[in-house]
Order: structure tokens, then C-alpha cells, then sequence
């Protein structure tokens, strides 16, 4: 199955429960599991959060992931910018280019909607994933990702 099967449909209000059982997928296999914090921003998303947009992936009509781009602005990338936050795609989905394709559309998207630089953090362990993302132009910058919490969970 190539490329030309998938439907990338933006989030809706109705996809809600949907989004989260996804997201709860990805963030159990990543390590860190899914807050409520990040629950509800989810839920946000889906409601119409201006600063992010959230794709659900789709094979014969069957959700198999989905991607998530958020906008911001920089001085030192010319303006507007993005990050790719979450790329998920369930395990039996992998391969073949369907990962490829989605990125692809994740870029398409990007540059509709303004985007001079696209972001994204990748675990350092996941070869593959960073494979991807190497053969599609994206590099480390020499820079160290670092957070500051500005308001408490829970």
C-alpha cells in the first residue's frame, strides 16, 4: 500500500476521543505517558486552537495516526515558524513510505500556512525516525532543546 491510499483530514470535535486513543498510543511507546495537561491541549486542538493544526491519518476509511504542527514566531528564522510535535503512526502502519508521505504532507501543509522553518525533536534513539527526517532535509542545528515549565501540571 503506497502513498496514494492515505486521507489526512483535519481534527474535528467529533475525532476527540479518537485523537486521544492515538495519542495515548504514542506517548505509552515514547516513554512518557499522555498528562492530562496534554490531554486537554489535545482536546483544544480539536475545538479550534488557533496556534495548531492536527491531521488524522487514514487507510481504507481506518485512522492510523496523525500529526500535529504548531506555529510560533522567530527573530532568527524570519518569522513565522512551526514544529512538527507529534508524528504518529500505529506500528502496523509503518513502512512502506507511509511515514514519508505523511511528512510530506506535514511540509505541504506547513508552507500553506506560512511556515519559513520547520521544528521538530526526535528521540536520539529512534534510528528510524530520524532517518526520515534526515532524507527530508532536516538536521541537527547545534542547538540544545531546553524547557522551563511556566505552569503546574495538575
Amino acid at each position: 500500500m503506497g502513498a496514494a491510499d492515505l486521507q489526512c483530514n483535519p481534527a474535528l470535535a467529533s475525532d476527540t476521543e479518537l485523537l486521544l486513543g492515538l495519542a495515548r498510543a504514542f506517548h505509552a511507546e515514547d516513554g512518557h505517558p499522555l498528562s492530562p495537561e496534554g490531554e486537554a491541549a489535545l482536546s483544544g486542538i480539536t475545538l479550534g486552537e488557533p496556534m495548531a493544526r492536527c491531521w488524522i491519518v487514514r487507510r481504507a476509511g481506518q485512522a492510523i495516526g496523525y500529526v500535529i504542527v504548531t506555529l510560533g514566531y522567530s527573530i532568527e528564522h524570519g518569522g513565522r515558524d512551526g514544529f512538527i510535535d507529534d508524528l504518529y503512526l500505529v506500528p502496523s502502519a509503518r513502512g512502506g513510505g507511509t511515514g514519508a508521505a505523511v511528512l510530506d504532507f506535514a511540509l505541504e501543509q506547513a508552507r500553506r500556512t506560512g511556515i519559513a522553518t520547520l521544528h521538530l525533536e526526535v528521540d536520539p534513539k529512534n534510528d528510524r525516525a530520524t532517518a526520515l527526517y534526515r532524507s527530508h532535509g532536516f538536521a541537527e542545528n547545534g542547538r540544545c532543546l531546553m524547557s522551563l515549565r511556566l505552569r503546574a501540571h495538575g
